[in-house]
């Protein structure tokens, strides 16, 4: 196969500072390196790319990254607390046999729209 796995995530940003602080101190992600224009944290194995557009065409909205957690109300109400402008509360998605799929989406300070989620044993 010649894809092996996703190596990392791009995600534009308007202000590099802004969302460093958004992903490092909301989020609790941990920043790996920063320059004056991208910033890269770790994700448990995955890395994710904050990055101001180096040209107009790639200034747009990113992809939904949906950031599994392991106790859904928690780490929202967590977030909440922190003030992360969440766009519904969560809920389920979905049913597959014993397992339950949770979501909620939430907008990070780029206006970019990402997601937590949790499966969970029911």
């Amino acid at each position: 196969m010649m894809i092996q796995r996703v190596g990392q995530i791009g995600v534009p940003v308007k202000d590099l500072n802004r969302a460093l602080d958004f992903y490092k101190e909301k989020l609790g992600l941990s920043l790996l390196f920063n320059t004056d224009s991208m910033a890269f944290f770790e994700c448990d194995g995955f890395r994710l790319m904050l990055s101001l557009p180096e040209k107009e065409e790639f200034a747009h909205s990113s992809s939904v990254i949906y950031f599994q957690v392991t106790d859904m109300k928690d780490t929202y109400e967590r977030l909440v607390d922190k003030e992360v402008t969440f766009i519904d509360e969560p809920h389920v998605v979905a049913k597959m046999g014993n397992t339950e799929t949770w979501m909620v989406f939430f907008k990070d300070t780029e206006d970019n729209t990402h997601a937590l989620m949790s499966e969970v044993q029911v």
